[in-house]
């Protein structure tokens, strides 16, 4: 491995110079995501690319030396899709940031995958449109990293996950080759959609090195309707019963342990002793009469408290507010996140498979998510100091992931498979779809270079 290493960075610092190394040191913070609790490996070498002759450079050497390569942005992966494997070349695509052109009659902006998507965001706001995919993380994570794992967002429900908005893109391949896939046009039916097969991949087929982005125009001014109930079922009766009236932007659950969370660490003067809670909100032009349907529709199915309001100010402060969910759960203590999502008629019965996981094992689960499209977040908490606790963790998490199975869901809604959720894979997708997919890896990267064992 001495030798394997040896050569492995000298080839690359003859092509990358100093954008290559092997330094153990400067490699320490680019050895995993965010997803804390899972394993990663020491990488023998890193690449700080600036652009995509670098990407294809890099390439290039690991595939001629058959070196694994892992790509990462600006690591917020909460899957551990970007951890590093023992040996290989850890990519970061991170300084490629550059948002390379705007078209505001096309409606498209065509940028690098280091560009932050609140950048991008804020960049297109300036000229009237309006980049759409909004994860929670947004001010902090890259494009490349939100078309890597098609992240979601709290507005999915009416506009889509990032993959709905990607129009062409620019990869490399494993062995160095470069491919261009998709068109500018609307509307494009020529051969195979590679466009769509590489986004949510998780740097698994090729590593994406331009991408053209779909814009709209700004949206109108939000009407927000905050509702409060004393369960979270009651809770889930209202998302259904919205969704009978209008089509909300965006319609958010907290459940009962996220609120008190939240509310300790925001001091917004939050209901601590509801049950749940929704955060509806309407655009367009009818917002403020789909909005006044949405508090119609909460307080029929019994709100203890609805607050309705066209301020833009308090609607983005109860918005913000939901964007704390995780990091104040994470204020309680050690978390473990989990992403499921399930039919919206089945929402109920997934929380009673949360809470009975949480009393089974003896933790703590803060449920929060995107109740408009059965998107859940449970977010297991508990004291990493605590003999038994980590293990008591992670049999409720597999307890969550076996009920969403069993409620014909999904084992990821938006964060991806990576390295926590791959021990799932074979029940969620079945032998033989499995077999077709590890195919099409093939095709794409015949010597199993590209973040192998993760994301299929």
């Amino acid at each position: 491995m001495i030798t394997d290493t040896v050569i492995l960075g000298s080839r690359l610092r003859e092509v990358l110079g100093d954008r290559a190394t092997t330094d153990p040191d400067r490699m320490g913070a680019y050895v995993r995501d965010q997803s804390l609790l899972t394993a990663a490996g020491r990488p023998a070498a890193l690449v700080k690319a600036t652009s995509t002759a670098d990407v294809v450079a890099t390439l290039t050497v690991a595939h001629e030396l058959g070196v694994p390569v892992v790509t990462r942005g600006a690591g917020t992966g909460l899957a551990g899709a970007a951890n590093a494997l023992d040996g290989c070349v850890v990519l970061s695509v991170a300084a490629m940031d550059r948002i390379l052109a705007v078209d505001p009659a096309a409606r498209t902006a065509r940028v690098e995958p280091g560009v932050i998507n609140g950048d991008l965001a804020e960049a297109v706001r300036r000229q009237g449109l309006w980049y759409v995919p909004d994860p929670g993380s947004r001010a902090i994570s890259s494009i490349g990293g939100n078309l890597a794992t098609n992240a979601g967002g709290i507005c999915c429900a009416k506009y889509g996950v990032t993959g709905d908005h990607v129009a062409a893109l620019t990869a490399v391949l494993a062995d160095g080759r470069v491919i261009r896939t998709g068109a500018a046009t609307r509307k494009n039916v020529a051969g195979l959609d590679l466009t769509h097969l590489l986004v949510g991949s998780e740097g698994t087929l090729a590593v994406i090195v331009e991408a053209t982005m779909r814009l709209r125009t700004a949206p109108t001014a939000a009407t927000t309707v905050v509702a409060f109930f004393d369960s979270a079922e009651r809770a889930i009766d209202a998302v259904l019963a919205v969704s009978a009236v209008a089509e909300p932007s965006l319609m958010e659950l907290m459940d009962d342990v996220t609120i008190a969370s939240v509310n300790r660490l925001t001091k917004m003067g939050l209901d601590e002793s509801a049950g749940a809670m929704l955060l509806i909100q309407c655009d367009g032009r009818s917002a403020a009469a789909e909005a006044a349907d949405c508090a119609a529709a909460c307080e029929k199915i019994g709100a203890s408290e609805v607050f309705h309001t066209d301020d833009p100010d308090e609607g983005e402060a109860f918005t913000a507010a939901r964007r704390m969910a995780l990091p104040a759960l994470e204020a309680m203590g050690t978390v473990l996140l989990d992403d499921v999502a399930v039919p919206v008629p089945a929402l109920p019965a997934m929380l009673a498979r949360i809470r009975s996981a949480a009393a089974r094992h003896d933790v703590t689960i803060g449920t929060f998510g995107h109740a408009a499209d059965g998107n859940l977040h449970p977010t297991i908490v508990f004291d990493a100091a605590q003999d038994g606790a980590l293990e008591r963790a992670k049999d409720a998490f597999d307890d969550i992931v076996a009920g969403a199975l069993e409620l014909d869901g999904t084992i990821s809604g938006e964060h991806g498979i990576g390295v926590l959720k791959a021990p799932y894979m074979g029940a969620m997708v079945g032998t033989v779809e499995r077999e077709l997919m590890l195919s099409v890896k093939a095709a794409f990267d015949p010597r199993n270079i590209l973040n192998p064992g993760r994301g299929i």
